[in-house]
């Protein structure tokens, strides 16, 4: 099979390294920041960011009725962090102008373990990936508070850390989930040099593009 087209909306975050572990996994990446881009892709990862003004860029640049179409046919979609809130169906202590693409059937609450000050890491025991824990980097995260009957839960955060330390309200709480075709997590899978989140996504997108031939 062709290697799979998969871009990353290349409005704000870590585009370039999505784009590497996308790469890293046999995907032909590109980065989308138009419509005719978008339409060209086969799957696209929403990257972290800030998810306000993300919402705000895909309506400047025309792109917000687009992706949600294409979402709603079908399009394989991943979103990290921000990408995660956008993908939400609900958003908790978000701003009432922003704008949501769903396709989970998520209510997800935003920052919703602190500042950047606040960031962590830790590994996490994380469904249809193989091997080791993932290691996971939260950054002004968000996570999922409650999940539709057709969501599957992916990973959780641990009652303690890597670290040791207790992960008090956080424990337990969702934070990768999937929905048919959308994934999503509340970490940066891009940061740590691990690929196998991006390399789950991309088998989706193969399975996406062989059921529509």
């Amino acid at each position: 099979m062709n290697a799979p087209v998969v871009g990353v909306l290349a409005l704000q975050g870590d585009v370039r390294e999505h784009l590497s572990a996308l790469s890293g996994c046999g995907a032909e990446a590109r980065p989308v920041r138009r419509a005719a881009e978008l339409a060209a892709v086969d799957g696209l990862v929403i990257p972290g960011g800030e998810s306000t003004t993300m919402s705000n860029l895909l309506g400047v640049f025309e792109l917000l009725e687009p992706l949600r179409a294409r979402i709603g046919d079908g399009m394989p979609a991943y979103g990290s962090c921000a990408g995660m809130i956008l993908l939400a169906s609900e958003v908790l202590d978000g701003r009432p102008d922003q704008q949501q693409l769903g396709g989970l059937d998520v209510v997800v609450r935003r920052n919703a373990f602190g500042r950047q000050v606040d960031s962590f890491e830790t590994d996490l025991d994380f469904d249809g990936v193989e091997g080791a824990p993932v290691r996971a980097v939260f950054i002004r995260a968000p996570w999922v508070e409650k999940v539709g009957a057709d969501v599957e839960i992916l990973a959780s955060v641990p009652p303690v850390t890597s670290a040791g330390q207790d992960a008090g309200e956080a424990a337990g709480r969702v934070v990768a989930v999937r929905q048919g075709t959308v994934l999503a997590t509340a970490f940066h899978p891009e940061l740590t040099g691990d690929t196998r989140v991006h390399a789950l996504f991309c088998d989706m997108v193969r399975e996406a593009v062989a059921a529509r031939r």
